[in-house]
C-alpha cells in the first residue's frame, strides 16, 4: 500500500493499489495543477502590483538612465510624433516618441525624444531659415525635404501614417508680411502630402507667436521636470491653484510649477504660473493683461480642469544683453559727442584720451563706431556705478511692482512660494567666468561681479590662459562679464522685481543633463486630445474583458476573495477524497477478512 504526500504531514491520504485510485490520483494532480496555472494567469494578467516605494534620488537616476537608452523602433506599442522649428537663422527636425497611454484619465503621455542606435539625439539642422524664401515660396516643400526624410528614416515605416507632423515656424516668418507667409505655408500644404505619408493637414503647419514659444517652452521644463505628475508622497512641493475660468470651483491642489527666465542676445523671456485670480485696476491693465496672460487645459478632457493652468509669458525684444550693451554704447557716444562740442575737448577721439567706461574691467580697453567716427574706451570697473547707467534701459515707468520691464503689465508673484530656472544670459552671466551656476545667492553674486570689475584686464587674461573659467568662456566673454553681470541683475531684480535675497532662482544650460527645447512643450500640447482617443478605445472593448479588468483590477478584495473560495475548495475536495478512500480502504479489508476467514472454514 503506497501513500502519495501532497500536502503537510497532517494532510497526507493513503491510496489503494487498485485501478480506481489511481485514476482519482491522477485526476487530482491534474486538477490541482490547472487550478495552480489558472491562479497564476489571473494574477499576472489581471492584477496591477503596486511597485515598491524607492528613494526618489534612485528614481530620478533610473530614469534618466532610460532617457540615454537608443529608442526600441521594434516595439510595436510606441507612438511617434515630428516637429520641425522653422527659426530665423536655420530649421531643426526633432523626432519623438511615447508609449501607450496607462489609461488614468489624468496622466500625460510619456513623450520622450528619439534616440539613435549611438544613443544620440534624433535632431538634423539645416541652414538659413525659411524665411529667406519669401520672393520663392514654390521652394519651401524642397527646402525641408532633408528633414522631413531625415524623420522619415527614423520612424518605422508602418507608423508614417499615424505619426503627426508639425511645422512650426518662429520669429524669421513673424518678421515677413502675412501674404508672403501664407504663400510659403500653401506651398508646405500642398507639396509634403505629397511625398511624405505622416499624419499632416493645413493646421500642423503655421506661423507660432512669441506667446505661444513662451508657453511651449514652460510646458517642457516642467514637464522634465514631472511638475506635471500626480502628487506622490509628502516631499513634494504643493500649491493651491484656483482656476480662473472657473473661480467657484474648489482650489486644485497639485505640485508647484517652475518659472523660466531666458535672456539672449537680443530679447529676454519670462514665464510662469499665475495660481490666483487676477484683478485688474483699470481697464487698459486688463486689455494689457490679455497679450501676456494665456489660460490651457494640457490634459485630455476639457471638462477636467486637473491640468488647466494660466501662465503669464512675455518677450521683451531689445532687452538681451548685446542689444544691452549696444544701447550703452549709443548713449556713451552721443554723450561724448555733445561734451566735446560744449568743452572743445576730443575725449575718446584717441586711444590717449579714451572715455572712461565703468562697465569695463580696469584697463580693459574697447572701441565704439558709429557715424564714420571711432570712439575709444578705456575700464574703470565700477560695478555700482555701471548698475545706476543701465536702470534707466529698463524703461520702468512704475516703480511700485506693477509693471515689468517697457512699463508691460506684470501678473503678481508668490516669491515665497515661487522657483524659478534661468537659462542662457542668466546662465553664462554666473557661471563662464564667475563659475557660480545652480543656486543663485544675490549677495554672493554682487560681491563676484564686483571683484571682477575691480579686476585688471591683464590679470584676467592670465587666469584665462590658466583655464581658471568655463571652457566655453572666451575673451570676448571676459571683455563684456562686467557689463552683462550688472544688467542682468538689473533685469531680475529692477525689471522683474525679485526681491534682494530670493534664492529660489537656479541658473542652468541643461536640465538632467539635457537640453529642453520649446518643441517638446509644444509635441506635449498637440497630442494632449490622444489619450482621450486611447481610452474610449480601451471603452470599445468586448464587455466580458471590462468585468474581468473591473473584478480583478479595481476591486482587491473580491480578487482574494476568489482565491481563498478556490483553496478552501481545493482542501474540501482533498479532505473528502481522503474519506472515500478511507472507506474504500476498510471495506478492501473487510473483503479481505471475509475471505481470510471462507478459506479458513
Amino acid at each position: 500500500m503506497a501513500r502519495f504526500c501532497l500536502f503537510p504531514a497532517s494532510w497526507h491520504f493513503s491510496v489503494s493499489p487498485v485501478n480506481s485510485s489511481a485514476r482519482q490520483r491522477a485526476g487530482l494532480t491534474a486538477a490541482v495543477l490547472a487550478l495552480c496555472l489558472l491562479l497564476t494567469f489571473v494574477f499576472t494578467r489581471f492584477y496591477h502590483w503596486r511597485p515598491l516605494p524607492v528613494n526618489k534620488g534612485l528614481e530620478r537616476y533610473l530614469a534618466r538612465m532610460e532617457d540615454m537608452e537608443a529608442t526600441d523602433t521594434e516595439n510595436p506599442d510606441l507612438n511617434y510624433g515630428v516637429i520641425v522649428d522653422c527659426g530665423s537663422s536655420g530649421s531643426r527636425v526633432f523626432v519623438y516618441f511615447w508609449p501607450r497611454h496607462n489609461g488614468k484619465p489624468h496622466d500625460l503621455l510619456d513623450i520622450k525624444q528619439m534616440k539613435d542606435s549611438n544613443r544620440k539625439p534624433v535632431v538634423k539642422k539645416i541652414k538659413p531659415g525659411i524665411s529667406t524664401l519669401a520672393f520663392s515660396p514654390e521652394k519651401a516643400s524642397d527646402y525641408l525635404r532633408p528633414l522631413l526624410s531625415f524623420a522619415a528614416s527614423y520612424v518605422p515605416t508602418p507608423k508614417h501614417k499615424e505619426t503627426p507632423l508639425y511645422i512650426l515656424c518662429t520669429a524669421g516668418m513673424r518678421l515677413l508680411p502675412d501674404s508672403q507667409q501664407q504663400a510659403i505655408l500653401r506651398n508646405l500644404y500642398t507639396d509634403v502630402p505629397l511625398e511624405f505619408d505622416f499624419l499632416f493637414s493645413d493646421s500642423h503647419a503655421e506661423v507660432i507667436s512669441g506667446k505661444q514659444e513662451g508657453v511651449y517652452a514652460w510646458i517642457g521644463i516642467n514637464f522634465v521636470l514631472g511638475r506635471f505628475d500626480h502628487i506622490e508622497d509628502e516631499e513634494d512641493a504643493l500649491m493651491a491653484v484656483t482656476v480662473s475660468s472657473n473661480p467657484k470651483q474648489e482650489p486644485v491642489v497639485r505640485k508647484q510649477t517652475v518659472g523660466i527666465l531666458d535672456m539672449g542676445g537680443a530679447s529676454v523671456q519670462i514665464a510662469y504660473e499665475v495660481t490666483a485670480p487676477v484683478t485688474f485696476t483699470s481697464q487698459e491693465q486688463e486689455e494689457a493683461a490679455k497679450n501676456v496672460l494665456a489660460e490651457f487645459n494640457l490634459g485630455c478632457d476639457s471638462q477636467h480642469t486637473q491640468h488647466v493652468y494660466l501662465v503669464y509669458v512675455a518677450t521683451f525684444l531689445g532687452f538681451g544683453g548685446n542689444y544691452a550693451r549696444q544701447h550703452y554704447e549709443d548713449l556713451i557716444f552721443n554723450q561724448t559727442i555733445s561734451t566735446n562740442r560744449l568743452t572743445g575737448k576730443r575725449t575718446g577721439l584717441s586711444a590717449e584720451a579714451p572715455i572712461p567706461d565703468p562697465c569695463l574691467s580696469i584697463e580693459s580697453v574697447d572701441t565704439i563706431e558709429k557715424e564714420g567716427r571711432l570712439m575709444h574706451l578705456r575700464g574703470t570697473g565700477e560695478f555700482d556705478v555701471c548698475r545706476a547707467l543701465v536702470r534707466p534701459f529698463l524703461n520702468k515707468g512704475n516703480e511700485t511692482g506693477g509693471e515689468a520691464l517697457n512699463g508691460m503689465y506684470l501678473s503678481p508673484v508668490d516669491f515665497q512660494r515661487s522657483e524659478f530656472y534661468g537659462f542662457s544670459e542668466f546662465y553664462y552671466c554666473t557661471e563662464d567666468v564667475l563659475r557660480m551656476g545652480g543656486q543663485y545667492h544675490s549677495t554672493r553674486y554682487l560681491r563676484a561681479a564686483k571683484d571682477y570689475c575691480a579686476t585688471k584686464w591683464t590679470t584676467l587674461k592670465e587666469r584665462f590662459e590658466l583655464g581658471l573659467f568655463s571652457s566655453h568662456a572666451d575673451l570676448h566673454r571676459l571683455k563684456y562679464q562686467c557689463f552683462k553681470s550688472a544688467w542682468m541683475h538689473q533685469v531680475l531684480h529692477g525689471g522683474f522685481n525679485f526681491p534682494a535675497n530670493y534664492s529660489n532662482l537656479r541658473t542652468a544650460q541643461l536640465v538632467y543633463d539635457k537640453e529642453v527645447q520649446w518643441t517638446l512643450g509644444a509635441i506635449l500640447y498637440k497630442t494632449r486630445f490622444l489619450p482621450l482617443r486611447d481610452l474610449r478605445q480601451e471603452n470599445l472593448k468586448p464587455n466580458h474583458s471590462s468585468l474581468l479588468r473591473f473584478s480583478f483590477v479595481n476591486n482587491h478584495y473580491l480578487l482574494f476573495a476568489c482565491f481563498f473560495v478556490v483553496l478552501l475548495s481545493i482542501i474540501l475536495y482533498i479532505l473528502r477524497l481522503r474519506r472515500i478512500h478511507r472507506r474504500a480502504q476498510q471495506e478492501l479489508l473487510w473483503v479481505e477478512r471475509g475471505e481470510a476467514s471462507s478459506g479458513e472454514t
